[in-house]
């Protein structure tokens, strides 16, 4: 656990005169050490950096009245002209909102207990200019390279946004998260919209072509070109929660058909457990093999359980769902490369949920976006085995002073990146 920190060593030592025995008075020698171990807290401080860039002439130009050339000593470009913010400022700021979860007011009392008065809405208005100026060229282009490939997830949540033109500050607005399936490299992007129109994804994804995994949405019928993926961690949980509304007394009784429609979902997953290891093309045959022959009895089961429940009680409204989803919940046997649910998008779009909980709502449209953008950047930094601070702060170093509008150069630095330096990985949390 330690072994990746600094180590600060204080030694005890008895001084010459102490070396003396107390029984006879002869010499000590040092016959063994222990050692105890300690974690130690270096509070963060704040420190100004000035950057003095010398400008030169020639003395002999200037004396004959010739044109004087002027020659500036080459500086790094800002990542903010005109303000305080340093590359590791910015880093540490987002890192700390979008990883973290603290929210720009905690951070900005922070400051002030450093002596350092920086407003939240300053803090803000960096964490916009970060991410428009310099990751949404990034974002851009992972946008690009996410809509190459064939399998993609997708999932939506809701964002509140006070001030959005012509609509009031309760209105929902939505976050959308699209990313990459088991193949790597990971790539995970987040869209902010102010609705949760199908019309929305079908934008983003205009020019994919593939397979889509999702949940039961009816959305996501709107983007073309696609074969949607079901999720059968939502068929389960629907089994789960009908067991679940029963009282316990009734649960052997009542509740054996939900009970029944959990085991099939339960021998499923037992199945994907087993078939974890395989290659794509094993895994797709041993599906055929031994999950479609479930699936089918599952079928059979749904269609004579349909004729018996109540269609608007807690086990009713299940198995209409997985009626009603049926052509997609059985997709995932077409390829071995698809997942049997849509779990990866919900453990992705967590990050922006629990965040959701310490900062409430974004103020503008124009925050949401920023938010959407960096929240991309460090969930793929992540995923990709990256410690999003050392990777942000890096970005901000190396961005203000390359080619934008070069691909190249982009790919160079972005989270898969064979090249990027090695302060910037996190070993401990490396894609297996």
């Amino acid at each position: 656990m330690l072994e990746n920190l600094p180590v600060e060593t204080i030694e005890y030592r008895l001084s010459p005169e102490e070396q003396v025995c107390s029984c006879c008075g002869g010499n000590l020698h040092e016959m063994s050490t222990q050692v105890r171990q300690e974690l130690k807290y270096i509070p963060a401080e704040l420190k100004v950096v000035k950057h003095v860039q010398s400008i030169y002439s020639c003395r002999h130009c200037e004396r004959e009245e010739i044109e004087t050339p002027v020659v500036t000593a080459p500086m790094p470009k800002p990542v903010h002209s005109g303000s305080l913010a340093s590359p590791s400022l910015m880093a540490h700021i987002m890192n700390q909102k979008y990883v973290d979860g603290l929210p720009l007011y905690r951070q900005e009392k922070q400051f002030s207990r450093l002596g350092v008065p920086l407003s939240r809405q300053t803090l803000a208005n960096w964490m916009i200019h970060g991410a428009n100026r310099w990751l949404s060229p990034l974002y851009d282009r992972m946008h690009q390279l996410l809509l190459e490939k064939d399998i993609l997830h997708a999932d939506e949540s809701t964002l509140q946004v006070l001030h959005e033109p012509g609509r009031p500050a309760t209105s929902k607005s939505y976050l959308w998260l699209y990313r990459t399936g088991k193949e790597g490299p990971s790539i995970i992007l987040y869209d902010y919209q102010e609705t949760r129109s199908g019309k929305n994804a079908e934008k983003f994804l205009s020019g994919f072509k593939g397979y889509l995994q999702v949940d039961g949405y009816a959305g996501y019928h709107k983007v073309p070109n696609v074969k949607l993926v079901g999720c059968m961690a939502h068929a389960r949980r629907k089994f789960d929660e009908a067991l679940k509304v029963l009282p316990s007394s009734k649960r052997l009784t009542s509740g054996v058909a939900a009970m029944e429609g959990l085991q099939y979902c339960n021998q499923l997953y037992r199945i994907e457990r087993d078939l974890k290891e395989l290659s794509s093309m094993e895994r797709y045959e041993k599906r055929l093999e031994r999950s479609k022959p479930v699936l089918d009895a599952f079928l059979s089961w749904l269609k004579i359980q349909k004729q018996k429940v109540l269609p608007k009680s807690a086990l009713g409204q299940a198995i209409t769902y997985c009626l009603n989803q049926w052509k997609k919940l059985v997709a995932f046997l077409e390829d071995g490369r698809l997942e049997i649910d849509n779990n990866r998008s919900e453990r992705s779009i967590k990050p922006f949920v629990i965040g959701r909980k310490n900062f409430l709502f974004s103020n503008t449209p124009k925050g949401a976006r920023a938010s959407a953008i960096i929240y991309s950047i460090v969930e793929t930094a992540k995923e990709n085995g990256l410690n999003p601070y050392y990777y942000l702060r890096y970005l901000f170093e190396k961005l203000p002073n390359i080619d934008l509008t070069d691909k190249n150069a982009l790919d160079k630095v972005l989270p898969w990146s064979t090249t990027l330096p090695i302060v910037c990985i996190d070993f401990k949390n490396l894609p297996k």
